[in-house]
């Protein structure tokens, strides 16, 4: 019989945002969204589903609704630091796998969170999973924003790139084939490299585009990449996604 899986979901939530204000505590048809990320990801099979809050006011609204929440620190650099310091409020061992699911993701689909994990699980000298999927279309492909990988034989990643990669020298205009690879921003990582990559300096990759992954590839560490089928639904980063989240909730309440 195959041993059971064991991670933990990370979810890091700061209250600042400067095109939402107060994005993690946005009511969503009565529950802050926050919340709802939680909710979407608490029946996939993880050991524990907890919020990485920066503000006390996140810890409370989720607590109010059964959610597991700790209070991190205010001045993080980065969300895998804020995730650095829950594990070790978790007293998780550096064999302990986690997913960081982000806070503003209300939509993300249960079964691709699940998917990170089993793909670190199944890779036993990875640092670090994620995901991506096909792009089909130019203006993605050529979009700074939409962030590519080109990953290797064994589906682990070469490079992440704003840039358009790899590059069809001879067809410019058209995408190259196979598909490129757009990153989804979700990871799975073993709690051991959670606790280095606050201390590891920054990669000129990194600087250059501001990529934070391109830290551990710089530092060699090896990310696995899972194909997923289908793109993810989008985030919340604007007043504009969430009014759509929230329409989502108000037609198919049962189907979100």
């Amino acid at each position: 019989m195959a041993q059971a899986m064991h991670f933990t979901v990370l979810i890091p939530a700061r209250l600042a945002s400067t095109r939402l204000p107060n994005k993690p505590l946005a009511d969503i048809a009565g529950v802050p969204m926050v919340v709802r990320v939680a909710q979407r990801v608490a029946h996939l099979g993880a050991d524990q589903v907890v919020v990485a809050a920066d503000d006390a006011c996140i810890v409370q609204a989720c607590q109010a609704h059964g959610v597991q929440a700790l209070l991190t620190r205010t001045d993080h650099a980065s969300g895998s630091d804020r995730l650095a310091e829950a594990c070790q409020l978790l007293a998780l061992p550096d064999d302990a796998m986690v997913v960081n699911v982000q806070g503003d993701e209300p939509l993300i689909d249960p079964l691709l969170v699940r998917a990170v994990a089993e793909l670190l699980n199944a890779s036993p000298g990875v640092s670090i999973s994620t995901a991506a999927h096909a792009i089909d279309n130019v203006a993605d492909f050529h979009n700074p924003n939409v962030v590519k990988v080109v990953c290797n034989a064994a589906g682990l990643a070469h490079y992440f790139s704003r840039a358009p990669m790899p590059f069809p020298r001879d067809t410019p205009a058209q995408l190259p084939h196979p598909a490129p690879l757009r990153h989804i921003g979700i990871y799975g990582y073993r709690v051991g490299f959670l606790r280095q990559f606050p201390n590891l300096a920054q990669a000129p990759t990194e600087l250059t585009e501001c990529l934070e992954q391109l830290r551990a590839l710089w530092h060699g560490h090896q990310i696995a990449v899972h194909i997923s089928p289908h793109a993810p639904p989008a985030g919340v980063d604007t007043p504009e996604d969430l009014a759509r989240v929230r329409h989502a909730f108000s037609e198919a309440p049962a189907q979100v």
